[in-house]
């Protein structure tokens, strides 16, 4: 859509006499700042003309906006200067990627003979195509999970050896190499050189990327460059450095740009540093810092060492002043005379114990002798019980010719039962007497 609003139209040729003085010739040249002039004057002929392209870059400046416009379909760029007066009159959200219609009018600057273009207004064509391209793969990636935080791998504290990965002499290896030795002196790097922008981007970053990640002395990989607008970062966000990245062994680190530049290589990278200096002081410790850890810790550690047998001295010194450790055998002695005290009562209680059970076991002998029929026995009685044991108790028990066995206080005897004797008759007295009783 480009239509000029006022003749003549850019792109036929001028007469000739209106691009160059008429006094000009081999002898009398005419003068730069008449040149100059002369061609403000052709181009300030030309009226506005609205453009469409792609913003591929965007440098913010006190006074006002120095951009570029792209073709659509194929590679012209132009050069475009917004005016701080105009910015207030278009979208704020302008950025680099964006699809946009712009009104612009060509300006020739005499001082340097530079030629551009001045916005006069500008508003949004919808995302450019690069950017939409982009944005499909960055839904693509992110839903597959390789922006995932659980499958970003950890950076070794301290690597033996870092491959690098960055153009040949480029700022960005200087960068990295001078800050990682100035943090820590012994750091040793494999660096691979490939282009970093253009159509050998991401080949050559491909094979750089396996060779580093085959070797097994490299802990973690750096792919540095020195930022750029996005045209230039666009092999970094190429799905297959992508994919081999996100398919590496080895931790990968992303230092592309500045802040402001976020290709999607940033986002699949294990590590995201803003600029390969900061790659540089993420990935390498600082020696420095690291003396003053260890002496801090050292120191930490001495006070609470120191502390802690402080501590247990004063606990010690505290449990060796109680009685019982200060003069054990106090503590053996009092126990001692409890144990003399107990034994005695012991004993005394014992004593008495075994005095009463023997007096006990008096009354109950003297008891058992009265009551024992050895005892009646004893005084003279006789106990009469027949040959199958049983004890004659009544006179029937033993009719006449009935064997006994007489029973005394000392032995026993044989006898024949006479019968039943009157209870009269006259039988010796257990007194001497001879007589048992007086009869009826």
């Amino acid at each position: 859509m480009t239509s000029f609003q006022s003749a003549p139209v850019p792109g036929e040729p001028p007469p000739a006499d209106s691009v160059r003085p008429r006094d000009s010739t081999l002898d009398a040249p005419t003068s730069v700042s008449r040149l100059n002039d002369t061609i403000r004057g052709f181009i300030s002929t030309w009226g506005s003309v609205w453009v469409e392209g792609e913003l591929t870059s965007w440098n913010a400046r006190s006074g006002g906006v120095f951009a570029r416009l792209k073709d659509l379909a194929g590679d012209a760029e132009i050069s475009v200067r917004i005016w701080s007066s105009t910015l207030a009159r278009i979208p704020a959200d302008l950025k680099v990627g964006d699809h946009v219609v712009a009104s612009v009018k060509a300006d020739y600057f005499v001082k340097r003979g530079d030629f551009s273009f001045t916005v006069a207004s500008m508003r949004h064509m919808g995302i450019g195509d690069q950017l939409e391209r982009l944005e499909r793969l960055r839904a693509q990636l992110r839903a597959e999970g390789l922006f995932d935080a659980s499958r970003k791998r950890p950076i070794p504290f301290l690597p033996h050896v870092i491959g690098l990965i960055t153009g040949q002499n480029s700022d960005a290896e200087k960068d990295v190499l001078r800050n990682a030795q100035l943090r820590w002196p012994h750091v040793r790097f494999r660096t691979v050189h490939a282009a970093v922008q253009g159509d050998r981007c991401v080949p050559e970053t491909l094979r750089a990327l396996e060779a580093l990640d085959a070797d097994p002395d490299v802990d973690v990989i750096i792919i540095a460059r020195g930022g750029g607008d996005p045209q230039t970062l666009l092999g970094f966000s190429d799905e297959r450095l992508l994919r081999a990245v996100a398919a590496a062994g080895t931790p990968i680190v992303s230092a592309i740009g500045h802040d402001n530049d976020r290709p999607l290589l940033d986002d699949v990278a294990d590590l995201r540093a803003s600029t390969p200096t900061d790659a540089a002081k993420r990935i390498v410790p600082d020696v420095a810092e690291q003396r003053a850890l260890v002496a801090q810790l050292r120191s930490r550690l001495t006070t609470r060492l120191t502390h802690r047998v402080t501590h247990d001295i004063a606990q010690l010194e505290q449990l060796r002043s109680r009685p019982v450790l200060r003069a054990p055998e106090g503590m053996i002695h009092s126990r001692a005379q409890d144990l003399d005290v107990l034994t005695s009562r012991g004993r005394e209680r014992i004593a008495r114990a075994i005095d009463h059970a023997s007096r006990r076991t008096s009354e109950l002998r003297a008891s058992l002798r009265a009551l024992s029929p050895a005892a009646t026995l004893e005084r003279g009685y006789a106990i009469a019980h027949r040959q199958d044991g049983m004890i004659v108790r009544d006179a029937s028990d033993a009719p006449a010719s009935t064997p006994l066995i007489i029973t005394v206080g000392r032995g026993s005897l044989a006898a024949r039962s006479e019968g039943e004797i009157d209870e009269t008759a006259t039988v010796p007295a257990a007194d001497g007497t001879g007589h048992v009783g007086t009869p009826n």
